[in-house]
């Protein structure tokens, strides 16, 4: 327990000297260029920045999901032998929900970029 308390305290130390360093050894020169307000990607009084299409969020949480369910197929498959057929039961099932969810998303067009 003390040891995370002195963890604590050195990145605390660290974290005020280095704000002190930055106060007293960094530039001080400003102009109006630097005073104004930045937003990323946006070029100076722009309106508005154009929105990104839904499809694009859909298309990066349908890899992710089905990216992240797929990793679980190697450690079921090296133990497998040992594990017997309720493994394979199981395992069917999965493969079963991740189906049913890929035809769900097939069917109400998430794969199709442009309509």
């Amino acid at each position: 327990m003390i040891e995370i308390f002195f963890v604590f305290l050195i990145t605390g130390i660290l974290g005020v000297f280095l704000v002190l360093v930055n106060k007293i050894v960094g530039p001080k020169r400003t102009n109006p260029t630097k005073e104004m307000p930045f937003e990323c990607g946006s070029p100076y009084l722009q309106d508005r920045i154009p929105p990104i299409p839904i499809k694009y969020y859909l298309v990066a949480f349908l890899f992710f999901l089905l990216g992240v369910e797929v990793v679980f197929f190697y450690p079921w498959a090296l133990v497998f032998k040992s594990l017997g057929n309720p493994a394979l039961l199981f395992m069917s099932g999965y493969i079963l929900i991740l189906g049913l969810g890929f035809i769900y998303a097939w069917r109400k067009g998430a794969f199709q970029w442009e309509k």
